[in-house]
């Protein structure tokens, strides 16, 4: 409920004031939550017990007649996922107009970054799997980057890194999924139904009317994000594009002009963001890591498989080659411009990170190769050895670079006085 001032929920709410609430929003926790539910997942996906684990996870839950009867893995991929593409695009919309992705020479590169670091990938895949049998049509499973796993982890790594490492691959990575739901609704969707899609645009409207109109009681905005959520869902377009699309609507800037006080997006987000890192993204890891790899045995079935290899190819040196080369060539020949505080060490370390895929690589091997399928369990295998093989080199790389700039700071907090040279030694 409101209170006078408009504001989303009633001032002092658990959201504004829990001390609870302000440490999920730190993206260290956020990340450490993240890893351990997927841990958990693997651990007992790969017991004894894993039967239990799939029986939860394909436990179904929802109304039928609005045909979100789905089991809870699909809620939390399609569902509870989408909060997280909210704050997301809350977040992105907040650097393209009062951050540093305002200046078009600058945002040009991670979107370019994003497109090469989709092509690279395929191309890879499809030339390790030319002459397959039918194994082409999974050409667009190493093509995303997981912006869940990828932000968590350089959260975890990133005491001392540049903020706009992170802000490049938060674009970065949006960009991707967005990209990837396109490939999705044109090359893998079987059954879209516009008319739901265009029943989607009604609510959307609407949100951005009230919360441009500075009108944004929780009662009211809250049932319009579900309804547009639940449109776009039974449009047959992965739904977490709802809440990307939402986020975009909110107002950034202040009517008063009163840069230092916290605009609309940034409330909300401020709000948000602990259902966000503190229940929807850990749940969906939990639901999405679980993959049973069956011993060495499955793994070397899994890995003797070339749409396997081709994902793993495609995810760590695809995306690699892929991301930093489209971020050089722009860079290099046209006006576009890479943060100041950016190296290119910094940006191979962070083209590394893209590629994590996950959610959506696991969604196309489902409908490349059907669920439940032995080479749908090589596609989990492929993309889980890959992501991790991504993470932990792109971990080195960061972790190192985090360890020069943590020394940079130090020197510059000794010289005080700003002469170049350390007080101790002057």
């Amino acid at each position: 409920m409101p209170d006078r001032s408009g504001r989303l929920f009633q001032r002092g709410s658990w959201l504004e004031t829990s001390r609870t609430a302000e440490v999920l929003r730190g993206e260290t926790t956020g990340g450490l939550l993240l890893i351990a539910g997927a841990v958990i997942a693997l651990v007992w996906a790969n017991t004894g017990w894993h039967s239990s684990y799939d029986d939860l996870r394909s436990f179904r839950i929802g109304p039928q007649h609005l045909h979100l009867h789905l089991t809870l893995g699909e809620w939390a991929a399609d569902g509870l996922l989408a909060i997280f593409f909210f704050v997301a695009g809350l977040e992105l919309k907040r650097e393209f107009v009062a951050g540093d992705l305002r200046d078009p020479r600058r945002a040009a590169l991670p979107v370019a970054a994003a497109v090469g670091g989709m092509i690279a990938p395929a191309l890879i895949f499809t030339l390790l799997n030319l002459g397959g049998h039918g194994s082409l049509r999974g050409w667009a499973i190493p093509t995303a980057t997981d912006i869940a796993f990828a932000v968590a982890i350089l959260a975890v790594i990133s005491t001392h890194l540049p903020s706009g490492l992170r802000t490049f691959l938060l674009t970065l990575a949006v960009v991707d999924d967005l990209l990837a739901i396109v490939v999705i609704a044109l090359f893998y969707t079987s059954s879209l139904h516009p008319g739901w899609l265009l029943l989607a645009v009604v609510p959307i409207i609407a949100f951005a009317v009230l919360v441009q109109r500075r009108i944004f009681p929780a009662w009211l905005l809250i049932p319009l994000a579900l309804l547009a959520w639940g449109l776009v869902h039974a449009s047959g377009i992965h739904a977490t594009v709802a809440g990307v699309l939402l986020g975009f609507t909110v107002p950034v800037r202040r009517r008063d002009g009163d840069e230092d006080k916290p605009g609309l997006a940034e409330h909300i987000e401020h709000l948000v963001r602990p259902l966000s890192a503190g229940v929807a993204v850990p749940v969906f890891a939990f639901f999405a890591a679980g993959v049973t790899v069956g011993g060495w045995d499955g793994l070397g079935d899994a890995l003797s498989d070339r749409v396997a290899l081709g994902i793993i190819a495609g995810l760590v040196v695809g995306k690699t080659v892929g991301i930093s080369a489209a971020t050089w060539l722009l860079a290099t020949f046209t006006r576009a411009q890479l943060d100041d505080e950016l190296s290119w060490i910094d940006v191979l370390g962070m083209a590394m990170l893209g590629g994590i895929g996950f959610t959506v690589s696991l969604l196309i091997g489902e409908l490349a190769f059907g669920p439940d399928s032995v080479r749908d369990e090589h596609v989990k295998v492929g993309v889980l050895a890959g992501s991790v093989l991504a993470g932990v080199l792109a971990a080195s790389v960061l972790r190192a670079r985090n360890r020069t700039y943590r020394r940079m700071a130090a020197l510059e907090s000794e010289d005080a006085d700003g002469d170049g040279i350390p007080d101790a030694f002057a």
